[in-house]
């Protein structure tokens, strides 16, 4: 292993993997430091939080252990991975180091690939990636040019003591029967025929997140110029759009792709955020848009900015409203089912005025009306007041944000 610059953390549990690491790392004399996480989810975990303990002293390189007791409500491997990768972070920052270094194989490298295509996924990266960034700190792999069997072999070569994980046997979960069944099984030629794919393929992707990342643009896609990519193209742009969601899979990117391809309007609910529409883009809305605001007086109607609407001097036109002492204390809230208004001409459906005037979806959920006291809607933004409430000196003008924000 190439000696590195810098002091660094270490990440070790008592497994040959780390253990070749740590003494790869004290044999270029470099300067580390080391952190080991104890999730006493196997009986042996105190035995080796105990070796680990001493070979750290013997080797004169400060551990960092956490021992606390590790609850978990889902996927163990997942959850368990985010808990030790947050106190690397915590140790990285506390000690000032360059980052962290995990121990990393090219089996990982395969077993993750083998992971990805089974699960059909489209990952921004194949396999594993030397370096990558988690919280803002540097965790390196300098460990990937070596195989499982090369790190047994230099721990049993430099007597080194390790531990086996019981769990890795345990063929129920996908990693292991991946390796157990596939990875071990595979002779050099075959190994080097999936890394040079992986290779190929992370060449191929790396090409096209350079073109298709110039798509979007404040946030936002053309619809338009969406439609005239190739599915490859859709489906990369997607996965990029879509990146604070991980592990996105590929038939709910396909699923995607079908409603932007074939509606003009649409609001999907996804896991943070929602994806809607205008006439012209789709972007990501916030989730929830409902609010209700309430007024006692024309004086408490602060002007400026709110939420989701604007209350600007009064001018006569179709955001503007007469309000009376009698409408107090007023809401002014999203649009609910149901709303109706008292115009010149009759009773209107506000939702039919959505329809009339092509108001995205997205945007009629936080559409502002106003209702007094006494359960009246008295104003629609962008239809105005109703026949009560109409004079040419209005009190104000209430404008729907969600639209000007988009223009």
């Amino acid at each position: 292993m190439q000696k590195l610059d810098g002091k660094w953390l270490v990440a070790i549990s008592a497994g040959s993997d780390s253990m070749a690491l740590l003494s790869m790392c004290v044999e270029n004399h470099m300067d580390v430091m080391c952190a080991h996480v104890n999730y006493h989810h196997r009986k042996e975990a105190e035995e080796e939080q105990a070796y680990v303990m001493q070979l750290c002293q013997s080797y004169h390189v400060p551990l960092c252990v956490k021992d606390d007791a590790f609850t978990y409500t889902g996927n163990f491997e997942a959850e368990a991975r985010e808990y030790r990768y947050d106190f690397f972070v915590e140790c990285v920052k506390r000690y000032h180091l360059k980052g962290v270094l995990v121990a990393h194989h090219e089996d990982d490298v395969l077993e993750t690939y083998f992971m990805q295509e089974e699960k059909g996924s489209i990952p921004s990266y194949y396999g594993l990636k030397e370096d990558v960034m988690y919280q803002g700190i540097l965790v390196k792999r300098p460990l990937l040019k070596y195989t499982k069997q090369d790190l047994i072999h230099y721990c049993e070569t430099h007597q080194i003591r390790y531990y086996v994980d019981c769990t890795n046997a345990d063929e129920s979960l996908t990693r292991n029967r991946i390796r157990h069944q596939i990875v071990e099984k595979m002779n050099r030629f075959e190994r080097d025929l999936v890394l040079k794919e992986i290779q190929i393929k992370n060449a191929t992707k790396q090409e096209r997140v350079c073109r298709v990342k110039t798509y979007i643009r404040d946030q936002k896609v053309s619809k338009e110029l969406y439609r005239t990519l190739s599915e490859e193209d859709r489906l990369e742009l997607l996965r990029m759009f879509f990146a604070f969601q991980p592990s996105i899979s590929l038939a709910y990117l396909k699923e995607i792709d079908h409603v932007i391809l074939t509606k003009e309007d649409f609001v999907l609910p996804c896991k943070e955020y929602d994806l809607a529409c205008d006439q012209s883009f789709f972007f990501f809305v916030e989730k929830e848009r409902s609010y209700c605001d309430v007024y006692h007086s024309v004086e408490e109607m602060t002007y400026g900015k709110h939420a989701f609407y604007e209350i600007a001097e009064g001018k006569c036109g179709v955001y503007a409203v007469t309000l009376f002492e009698d409408d107090f204390p007023i809401q002014i809230r999203n649009v609910q089912d149901g709303d109706t208004i008292a115009m010149r001409f009759g009773n209107k459906n506000v939702h039919r005025f959505f329809i009339d005037r092509h108001i995205p979806l997205y945007a009629r959920t936080s559409w502002p009306v106003i209702e007094n006291r006494h359960h009246n809607v008295i104003f629609v933004s962008g239809l105005g007041c109703d026949v009560h409430h109409y004079t040419v000196n209005p009190t104000c003008n209430v404008l729907e944000y969600t639209l000007l924000k988009e223009q």
